[in-house]
């Protein structure tokens, strides 16, 4: 299972805009370091966790759109973790998380079920 995270705060509808465990890399030494602070962030505790790899298995390019032209682009990385030797996580700091299958990950990123698809799924 993948475990995504939601706020609806500023969202349209009230909906949650769902998200990944991610955040801004700042000044961490590796991005394996960022990708485990974003994680912790969100499960709190990461003694039941094991990252696959010290890299990235995937990246992604995001854009500035016509919504905001004058953003620069920017690269967003997506880490593998597995959850080993527990089954419940007291999910923090934010208003909704939902486990989704592989399958039911693309009814959340239809824009980039093609991405998904290629990377994350196979």
């Amino acid at each position: 299972y993948l475990l995504l995270y939601g706020s609806s705060y500023g969202s349209p509808a009230g909906k949650p805009v769902w998200h990944f465990p991610e955040k801004v890399y700042e000044n961490e030494e590796t991005l394996r370091k960022c990708a485990e602070s974003a994680l912790k962030s969100v499960i709190g505790d990461l003694s039941k966790t094991y990252f696959v790899g010290n890299a990235p298995f995937a990246h992604m390019v995001i854009q500035s759109t016509g919504d905001a032209p004058d953003l620069p682009s920017f690269k967003r990385f997506f880490f593998k973790s597995q959850v080993i030797a527990a089954n419940k996580f007291k999910i923090g700091k934010c208003e909704d998380h939902v486990w989704v299958t592989k399958d039911e990950l693309m009814e959340y990123f239809p824009e980039q079920a093609a991405f998904l698809n290629q990377m994350i799924i196979s």
